[in-house]
């Protein structure tokens, strides 16, 4: 090296930083600090005033020093050594003669030091370093040259302070902050900078409860960085799943997580994030109840962030761990002495401010231990330490707090005031799903205030007040279809990416049919499935919410007709019936027997479906299907018969028996019925106000055998109906048709996507349309009828959110969705069409009708009436 003149020997210097910055930015803070040294003593061997580089060798030595007091200080955790480090740095600075290089300089050792009062909570503190930084940066933009290049700094500055003002819930300064650094950087054309800012505009937007904008956000900076051709960063990843989570989606999350995690150990260089992701997929796996996944992935990323020194993510792994040994506790009943202890000392272990949510997360957990071993006077004491909820504190910790004091409410004997606060919880939470945009969020929604649910069901039937029980269930179940329906169509980029998939659908079979390989194929339909599946959650919007639908309005609106709204606490099930004004409550018996009993009936119609099964084989499976049939009917509808009487029925089903087909039960045969998610959702259809459309559509997809008989018999029933065949019935041309039409028929097959409800689908000629489509109509038939699919099956979400394609138009608008709950076959569904018409000329009911139909073959024809009769 002594070789070597000075401008060389601080060149390398200058080398040497930048790979320590690299090694940084990939938490290798061991590496950057070894290379920082290797630079100071490379300037320690040059005598600067004799060589004539003092400016030169000064500035390089306040680089290297200003990196190593913020790199050094995340090794030990000494953020004040750090900071002491900076001040040194600081005199170095001043003896710069140039007032330009001096403000340069200033400004980015101002914004190292604000850096470091974040990492310790310090916020307010730091905003006025990023101030001053940004002073700076600004002196030396207007007086130094090429200002452009300078641009970069300016911004990651202002977005960080807008970071700051996020973390404080200065919400005004914080959208001004960012939302100017995303304009400076367009207009500079530093689009992977205005990227890394989206990406936090969207956690304001999160932190804010604006999930639907926060998701466009992070979609938005993720194909900005693709179009660069760079790498998604890993935190971009990680807070979509969080805001995921925000809306209830743990599956979702899950999904997205195992992806990233998956991608993430391809690179070992990627230990911290790795540890973030184990962090977020552990939030899910409990979210889920995966509570042995929660635990292992919470111990593996505490592990991984002891190493790495972040205190914060180490609290963070802490707190999932014990919330994962809380919730088993709770389930089993086995609370041990010790537990509620350890949680206390966790939170007194917690340092203020900057872990204050953590701090309070555990008091509450301790909270629920010490009611549970009937401990209620600490519990009240650790309850009064929880601090209120903010502006920007997450749903969860409401929910949780609402929890704690519905439940020590209750051990105290106190009901009334329990129930309060779960009503106050569900307010809470309706004011989140306003918030939301697609029906996925929406229904998600829910997870948040399952817990909450559960208890007010569980206290009102421990009084066994039937009145007071269809209130709580009303306002407890199924909100997603309280919200009017806005008729914005389908958003462009939406449909696009929609139409894309659709055309790979294609591609595929095509391939099959011709014997060539399809993976590539698969692999790109599932990665445009998902793109669409993302622009969803924010596209779709809904209009104001409906109020919960009260006793009264329900007792006028059935006139002679009964509901029987079903409802499970724990194992038990139950059955709210409203007939003749009254409203009743009746036990039934094990929900889990009623479960199981539906799962194998729906097993047994879908091998009765094929038209040409053999004659032994069907009635074996026949005589399975008659014995569940019996079973359910005698569980269900035969304690109701001296309540129902011979009336007309509304079934509000939950989780499980939404699978049911309620005309296949014995004493149910021949009865009109219609099914629907809540109360509330049925009388919303009831009012639905009847257009003058009159056009009928009728369409035919391809693959039925028996559909060309089929349609040529409903055009008898319908002579100036639109039939579209063939070529004609493609997606665009039938969803042009059917929007604003009377009644719209489907001879085609389908499929219902339990893991992706709304890209359920429906095969016409060039491919299949999704239930997103049909949601997406501006005015959804009055009544649709699908013959030969299995598209009123639903995915069950917490709070008995029914989510599927029949049930997407139901959200949208239509009043009547005719499906079959499960496979159809081609003559059977054709025969039953037949008979469906016929008799909906003369009844001009379509509960009616179908009843009627499906009475002559009930275990061939599992078709129900969904939304309004």
């Amino acid at each position: 090296m002594t070789n070597l003149d000075p401008s060389e020997l601080i060149a390398r210097v200058r080398d040497l930083q930048r790979a320590a910055t690299d090694a940084s930015c990939v938490a290798r803070f061991h590496e950057g600090v070894r290379l920082l040294r290797r630079g100071m003593a490379l300037l320690d061997s040059i005598h600067p005033v004799e060589a004539g580089y003092r400016t030169e060798w000064l500035v390089a030595r306040i680089r290297l020093a200003s990196t190593l007091a913020a790199m050094s200080s995340e090794i030990t955790g000494d953020v004040a050594a750090g900071l002491a480090g900076l001040d040194d740095v600081r005199l170095l600075i001043n003896a710069i003669e140039d007032p330009v290089l001096q403000a340069e300089l200033n400004g980015a050792l101002n914004h190292n030091y604000g850096l470091r009062l974040m990492t310790v909570g310090r916020n307010e503190d730091s905003i006025e370093h990023f101030s001053q930084s940004l002073a700076d940066k600004e002196f030396r933009l207007a007086n130094g040259p090429d200002p452009h290049a300078w641009m970069g700094a300016f911004v990651q500055t202002l977005s960080t302070r807008g970071w700051a003002h996020t973390r404080l819930g200065n919400v005004v300064e914080a959208q001004g902050d960012l939302t100017r650094s995303i304009e400076i950087a367009e207009r500079h054309e530093l689009h992977a900078e205005a990227a890394d800012v989206r990406r936090i505009l969207g956690t304001l937007a999160l932190r804010t409860g604006d999930v639907p904008e926060a998701l466009r956000l992070y979609d938005e900076g993720e194909r900005t960085y693709r179009d660069l051709e760079m790498d998604v960063p890993p935190p971009l990843r990680l807070e979509r799943a969080q805001a995921l989570m925000a809306a209830g989606l743990a599956d979702e999350a899950s999904d997205h997580l195992d992806e990233a995690m998956a991608a993430m150990l391809k690179d070992n260089s990627v230990g911290r994030e790795l540890a973030q992701a184990e962090l977020q997929r552990a939030s899910a796996a409990l979210m889920n109840d995966e509570v042995d996944l929660a635990r292992q992935m919470a111990a593996s990323a505490r592990r991984r962030m002891l190493r790495a020194g972040c205190r914060t993510c180490v609290a963070n792994a802490t707190i999932i761990g014990l919330r994962a040994d809380t919730r088993e506790a709770l389930s089993t009943g086995v609370v041990a002495a010790g537990l509620s202890a350890r949680a206390i000392r966790i939170a007194e272990k917690m340092p203020l401010p900057r872990l204050a949510e953590q701090a309070a997360t555990a008091r509450m957990l301790a909270v629920r231990l010490d009611i549970r071993r009937g401990n209620l006077k600490r519990a009240a004491e650790t309850l009064a330490l929880v601090p209120r909820p903010g502006q920007l504190t997450p749903v969860d910790y409401r929910m949780l707090r609402r929890l704690c004091r519905a439940e020590l409410a209750v051990a105290q004997g106190n009901r009334a005031k329990a129930l309060t606060e779960i009503r106050s919880g569900l307010t809470e939470l309706d004011a989140v799903r306003d918030r939301m945009g697609g029906l996925d969020l929406v229904s998600g929604t829910a997870l948040h205030g399952q817990e909450l649910a559960d208890l007010a069901v569980k206290l009102v039937l421990e009084r066994s007040d039937a009145r007071r029980l269809f209130v709580w269930l009303e306002r407890t179940r199924a909100q997603t279809y309280r919200y009017e329906p806005l008729s914005a169509g389908t958003a462009p980029e939406l449909a696009a990416r929609v139409a894309e998939v659709r055309g790979l659908g294609q591609a595929i079979q095509e391939a099959q049919h011709d014997g060539h390989p399809s993976a590539s194929l698969r692999a790109k339909y599932n990665e445009r499935l998902r793109e669409a599946q993302r622009l969803g959650w924010h596209t779709g919007r809904w209009g104001r919410p409906r109020p919960v639908a009260g006793l009264n309005e329900v007792v006028a609106r059935l006139c002679e007709r009964a509901m029987v709204s079903f409802a499970a606490s724990g194992d038990e099930l139950v059955a709210v019936v409203i007939a003749g004004g009254e409203c009743r409550l009746v036990r039934l018996g094990s929900a889990g027997d009623a479960a199981e009993s539906a799962r194998v009936l729906n097993v047994d119609l879908d091998a009765l479906a094929p038209d040409n099964l053999p004659e032994r084989l069907a009635e074996v499976v026949m005589a399975s299907a008659r014995k569940q049939a019996d079973r359910l009917d005698a569980q269900l509808i035969q304690p109701l018969e001296e309540l129902l009487d011979d009336r007309d029925l509304v079934i509000v089903p939950t989780g499980p028996l939404y699978a049911v087909p309620w005309g296949v039960l014995p004493g149910l045969r021949g009865r009109p019925t219609v099914v629907a998610p809540s109360a509330t959702a049925w009388l919303a259809a009831e009012l639905t106000k009847s257009t003058r459309a009159r056009k009928i559509v009728l369409v035919r997809g391809p693959g039925l055998a028996g559909a060309r008989g089929e349609l040529e018999k409903l055009t008898t029933h319908y002579r100036t109906a639109t039939t579209m065949t063939g070529a004609k019935a493609t997606v665009k041309s039938v969803l042009r048709a059917m929007d604003g039409a009377k009644l719209a028929h489907f001879a085609a097959h389908g499929a219902h996507e339990p893991e992706n409800a709304l890209f359920s689908r429906l095969e016409l000629a060039d491919g299949s349309m999704f239930g997103h489509e049909m949601a997406g109509l501006r005015q959804p038939p009055r009544q649709v009828v699908f013959a030969a699919c299995e598209l009123a099956l639903n995915r069950i979400r917490p709070g008995d959110e029914a989510l599927g394609f029949a049930s997407a138009l139901l959200a949208s608008g239509s009043r009547t969705v005719i499906a079959p709950l499960s496979r159809v076959g081609d003559l059977a569904s054709a025969a039953a069409m037949d008979d469906y018409y016929r008799a909906l000329a003369v009844r001009d009911s379509p509960a009616l009708a179908l009843a009627d139909a499906i009475a002559v073959d009930p275990f061939r024809r599992p078709f129900v009436c969904l939304g309004a009769g």
